[in-house]
């Protein structure tokens, strides 16, 4: 194929992926990522925390970016909004509607059939959402879709940071030439420091730098054991994720989007959740159910990355940060939980409010 030929089809290839409802799109080949000296050094520090699956063989893997599906030459990069502008609350953004893994991963084999069907024959591929031994965000800016923000999440000028990663990983042999995109060279934070001084467990050690182990996101759907009690306080009314530092960014101020994609949408339970009555009331349903209530709940929902229990742990944290009296029945029902360490939660926030009272 021609040089003129590989541009041609990569930007029908784009095209495409507007079409199949993607909003950023790159092309880059494969290889070490540009940012694993600071990976390892990550590691070293130990700021991933109990998330071990990033290290021992995880890690191997993330250190070349030919290696998760070999013979792989090149990677299709997908950005998907998923609705900055909606307001606020105590689930973030990503995690109120429907599960994105499947929906991208379908959107995403589906711009697999049509390079095959385009370029006339099979071709070895296979799609990533946020799932596979990758550095995504290295892999982005590699694509060209943006630059690491010091809030080391990646940022495209046009779009800000609230979207989804996707990826197409694809083996391409000479007789198929798919022109790439430039690396996003510039770094256009400046001197601006919004999300790190924002961030209420002050979690980055410097810029572009997260310890995990402080981050509310790692501590409300990772941490398997005890929040540290010094940091429950810091929680505030946040029951899963955080979007704090996404909230702060200029670039988010002025280029995020509203909701585009329906499946991405509320679910009724969150609608009325970003008032604090609301916020109350959530955590009170999330501590009455049991786990055909969780199941029923949150079906086809990614916050079941958190166990029912992990929830619960949670919603004592946030009742004992906003909670009131009316809220103690509950707190101390929770004495009787066949989890321990949800009974200490809820005897912490008992303390909380009463001390407030």
């Amino acid at each position: 194929m021609t040089p003129g030929g590989a541009a041609d089809l990569a930007r029908r290839l784009k095209a495409q992926a507007f079409g199949l409802g993607f909003d950023l799109v790159g092309i880059t080949t494969l290889g070490e990522p540009a940012t694993r000296a600071a990976f390892d050094a990550w590691l070293e520090a130990g700021h991933h925390g109990e998330m071990s699956y990033l290290a021992g063989d995880g890690a191997t893997l993330r250190r070349d970016a030919r290696r998760p599906h070999a013979g792989a030459t090149h990677a299709i990069v997908l950005g998907t909004q998923y609705g900055g502008r909606e307001p606020g609350g105590p689930v973030a953004r990503y995690a109120r509607g429907d599960d994105y893994h499947e929906l991208l991963r379908e959107r995403t084999r589906a711009l697999h059939h049509w390079l095959e069907e385009t370029t006339g024959r099979p071709l070895d591929a296979r799609p990533y959402v946020d799932s596979g031994p990758i550095l995504e965000r290295d892999l982005a800016q590699r694509a060209g879709l943006g630059w690491f923000g010091k809030n080391t999440l990646l940022i495209n000028p046009g779009a800000g940071s609230f979207f989804f990663l996707s990826s197409l990983f694809v083996a391409l042999g000479p007789e198929v030439a798919l022109a790439t995109d430039a690396p996003f060279a510039a770094d256009r934070c400046g001197s601006c420091t919004r999300c790190l001084d924002a961030c209420p467990t002050q979690a980055f050690t410097g810029p572009r730098v997260l310890d995990a182990t402080q981050c509310i996101s790692y501590l409300t759907i990772e941490l398997r054991g005890a929040i540290p009690e010094p940091l429950r306080a810091r929680i505030g009314a946040l029951l899963y994720g955080c979007d704090i530092c996404q909230d702060v960014c200029p670039w988010n101020v002025t280029f995020t989007t509203a909701l585009r994609e329906s499946a991405f949408a509320s679910r009724e339970m969150f609608l009325d959740a970003g008032s604090r009555e609301g916020t109350r009331a959530l955590a009170r349903e999330i501590l009455m159910m049991d786990a055909a209530d969780y199941a029923a709940a949150f079906k086809g929902s990614a916050i079941k990355r958190a166990k029912l229990w992990m929830l619960q742990r949670n919603a004592c944290v946030v009742l004992g940060n906003v909670g009131t009296a009316e809220d103690l029945a509950v707190l101390e029902a929770m004495g009787g939980h066949a989890q321990e360490i949800v009974r200490e939660h809820a005897a912490w926030a008992v303390g909380q409010v009463q001390q407030r009272r």
